[in-house]
């Protein structure tokens, strides 16, 4: 009974910020590639044929470029300070960004690199260790602590010129 009531308790405290499936919509994700600031490179954001969000593409380092990326604002999501996201991948073998921004309005985004395997993972990220950044710096600011976010963002942008494939199954908040 202890484990059961254990259990409840765990799937109570989840929240689905996205469950990926045929049902999704295209405009629920935006592409903002490094064409903001002169670069070339191109994302793209599809769907494959089990309903797993796809963002692909190529970066390019010409007139500046250097990053794609996809993002979906949400209703406001309540967090605590132990708060966990919880992403099912497949990636490429490279290395990505996981951005989200307390408030949808704000010029920065709390960030941290995570690295691919090229297999379907679960990738756990900590709330509390993202770290505040604008257009690639570090901010002196302290990390995550807010009681909420309304925006999350994946971002390939590793100094290379490289083609990209990041399909996303679901992406959960614990």
């Amino acid at each position: 009974m202890k484990i059961i009531t254990l259990l409840l308790i765990t799937i109570m405290n989840t929240t689905m910020i996205y469950d990926f499936n045929k049902e999704s919509s295209k405009k629920d994700w935006i592409i903002v590639d490094d064409g903001v600031m002169g670069g070339l490179s191109q994302g793209k954001f599809t769907f494959d044929t089990e309903g797993n969000g796809v963002f692909s593409g190529t970066v390019s380092l010409e007139n500046n470029g250097g990053f794609s990326s996809v993002r979906h604002e949400t209703e406001k999501i309540k967090t605590t300070k132990d708060s966990k996201v919880f992403i099912r991948l497949k990636g490429d073998g490279k290395d990505y960004q996981f951005r989200i921004k307390d408030k949808s309005n704000s010029y920065y985004s709390y960030i941290t690199t995570f690295k691919t395997s090229g297999n379907w993972e679960t990738i756990e990220i900590k709330l509390s260790d993202l770290y505040p950044s604008f257009r690639g710096r570090k901010l002196d600011l302290p990390n995550f602590n807010s009681d909420s976010f309304e925006e999350i963002v994946f971002l390939v942008g590793n100094k290379k010129k490289e083609s990209f494939e990041l399909i996303l199954d679901k992406i959960e908040l614990e």
